[in-house]
């Protein structure tokens, strides 16, 4: 069994990492406020969307930010579906890396937005959160009715026969065959993994079904995966029953948040965006507003 001290020396390494995933942006103005505000005063059933941006304030980073995400920080690129499939040292690597990062990335906490959209879902003018983010940070929050459009990395599934398993019980099991980590100094990644070296990659004992012995992968979707239909068409019925479109923190270049929009266009339903940087449906929305969702969202509480 690994020792308490090495484990905490893991989470202790990862957790003195804590830098700004936040880009660059200018102060919420009054002007956009009150037209946010009258968005959402003037719509019931408010669909929200949300994307990375509003967990960046937490803590964990996007990909896409300029400067500060991922792909402006390093060369490195999102692992894919098929690599993960075809390949037994992908999957080591993988979860190597989803090991030494988990205890940051789980002990986040929701922030201001995540918050806010919870009051407003209380107080009736939120009737679903849909998230693109596999954090589960609105779950946290305390918000309900909440669809995970790309899963969430605190389930973990077996794909060979199905079973099921939380996370917590995947990382108790990896600590006990997984005992020669040293303190590791290294930035987390918007899915929770963290850089490492190759002969601690090498050492790694990943884990497997302990029902079939089959693959054991996140409950995520990776790059070149697709959407679970039945989570589609949910998606697709709670756009059709709202009453507008909230976007929070996303910059909707990802197709499978971008045909909500198209959905939303085509069926006539106002749309609102708050995002720091542009987004691939600047065009097609009613109201764009350039903030920080963490400046803008806590304020109409107020």
């Amino acid at each position: 069994m690994a020792s308490v001290t090495v484990f905490q020396q893991i989470i202790r390494g990862v957790h003195s990492l804590k830098p700004n995933f936040v880009p660059k942006h200018s102060p919420v103005n009054e002007r956009d406020l009150k037209l946010l505000r009258d968005f959402v005063e003037n719509h019931k059933n408010i669909l929200v969307l949300t994307g990375a941006g509003i967990s960046t304030e937490s803590g964990i980073p996007d990909y896409r930010s300029e400067k500060v995400g991922l792909y402006a920080r390093s060369n490195h690129r999102p692992i894919q579906y098929q690599e993960f499939v075809r390949s037994a040292t992908t999957r080591r690597r993988y979860w190597a890396r989803n090991y030494v990062g988990w205890p940051r990335f789980s002990s986040s906490q929701p922030n201001g937005t995540h918050e806010a959209i919870q009051q407003l879902q209380d107080v009736g003018k939120v009737s679903c959160i849909v998230t693109q983010n596999v954090d589960s940070l609105h779950t946290k929050a305390g918000s309900t009715n909440v669809i995970e459009l790309h899963g969430s990395a605190y389930r973990v599934h077996c794909m060979q026969c199905g079973t099921f398993y939380d996370r917590h019980k995947i990382q108790t099991e990896l600590e006990e065959t997984n005992d020669t980590f040293e303190n590791i100094q290294s930035a987390m990644r918007p899915d929770g993994d963290v850089e490492i070296s190759q002969e601690m990659v090498d050492k790694f004992r990943p884990p497997f079904c302990e029902s079939c012995g089959g693959i054991l992968k996140p409950d995520i979707v990776f790059f070149g995966d697709n959407v679970p239909k039945e989570r589609v068409e949910k998606v697709k019925s709670s756009v059709e029953e709202c009453g507008g479109l909230l976007v929070l923190g996303s910059s909707l270049t990802v197709f499978s948040s971008y045909r909500i929009i198209l959905q939303a266009v085509e069926e006539s339903k106002e749309i609102c965006v708050v995002n720091i940087g542009a987004t691939r449906a600047d065009h097609l929305v009613d109201l764009k507003i350039s903030a920080k969702c963490g400046d803008a969202l806590p304020q109409l509480l107020c």
